[in-house]
């Protein structure tokens, strides 16, 4: 049986198509991750899954109940993390766990044993009297997990949950949700971060509402068309101008790396040497590489976009 599964899901806002005809489905005990710019539609996606909001169209399953005609029965089998997750800052780390579990109907019996494991598990033990309103953003994220899983959910709903927190805390947060996989919780996570997207065992890529692409990281990423051009440069800023208008080719500043997508790689290759050396800008090497999600990503919306949807 599928955790997720969505047929034709649309959620209209007046004119606007906050959510296009959604078909997808999501295995049991695995990591789904959504992956699309902020206005993509990942949220409304996220409120339709959970039973918060209703759609204009199409119907969608969780853990085999439908959302809207079970939805009171849904919203005891998983767990929603919101990118605003309602924790209670003059409440210590203990009394907001506890307080969640009182909402959940969560039996006193055996309570503490649980809470003091999620506390282990999301190493906030040291932290437990401390108030919520207190904590690093990351310690936030990690007792907003807790909480979402105090009565152990089937399915957790995770939207955008390490945005804006550290490197070092968000791969804290990656290394817990391994941890739940092992415990057979199905997780569906959207992220703008496409390198998180890379951790998921399969990835949607969307836009505008759209699925674009479906599957695991490596299957997305063979939908690239042409070669990846890594191309160092000592400006690296300046390159990607002067490539963008130069070359007939996808250029994106990828940090201090400029990427060009070609379909004749040595070709390009001499065409951007030759452009740079023209303005003057250093070249410290161009090779081909393997493409990033997010290459993918740009490649496929570009390609979209020039066919008109």
């Amino acid at each position: 049986m599928y955790a997720i599964q969505t047929n034709l899901l649309t959620k209209k806002f007046g004119a606007l198509a906050a959510v296009d005809a959604l078909t997808l489905a999501v295995e049991e005990g695995e990591i789904f991750g959504l992956v699309g710019p902020d206005g993509a539609g990942k949220t409304t996606i996220m409120r339709l899954l959970t039973a918060i909001m209703e759609p204009t169209s199409g119907e969608a399953w969780v853990v085999g109940r439908h959302t809207v005609r079970e939805a009171e029965k849904i919203k005891e089998d998983i767990g929603y993390m919101s990118q605003r997750f309602g924790l209670y800052p003059d409440l210590t780390v203990m009394e907001n766990i506890n307080f969640y579990a009182d909402i959940y109907n969560e039996p006193r019996r055996h309570r503490q044993e649980k809470i003091d494991r999620l506390l282990a598990f999301s190493n906030l033990t040291p932290f437990k009297r401390r108030l919520a309103g207190d904590l690093s953003g990351g310690m936030k994220q990690k007792l907003g997990l807790a909480c979402a899983l105090v009565h152990t959910p089937k399915v957790l709903f995770l939207d955008e949950p390490t945005n804006g927190v550290d490197p070092v805390s968000r791969r804290d947060f990656w290394r817990i949700l391994y941890q739940l996989l092992r415990e057979k919780v199905t997780i569906f996570v959207t992220t703008a971060y496409l390198d998180e997207a890379e951790r998921c065992n399969r990835v949607g890529l969307i836009h505008r509402g759209r699925l674009l692409a479906c599957g695991t990281p490596d299957e997305v990423k063979r939908l690239m068309h042409g070669t990846i051009l890594e191309v160092r440069a000592q400006e690296p800023r300046q390159a990607a101008t002067v490539l963008k208008e130069r070359l007939s080719a996808a250029v994106g500043l990828f940090g201090d790396r400029v990427h060009v997508v070609s379909m004749e790689p040595e070709r390009t290759t001499a065409e951007a040497m030759a452009a740079l050396a023209q303005a003057g800008l250093d070249v410290v090497g161009v090779r081909a590489i393997e493409p990033s999600l997010e290459d993918v990503f740009i490649s496929v919306l570009a390609e979209q976009e020039g066919s008109g949807h």
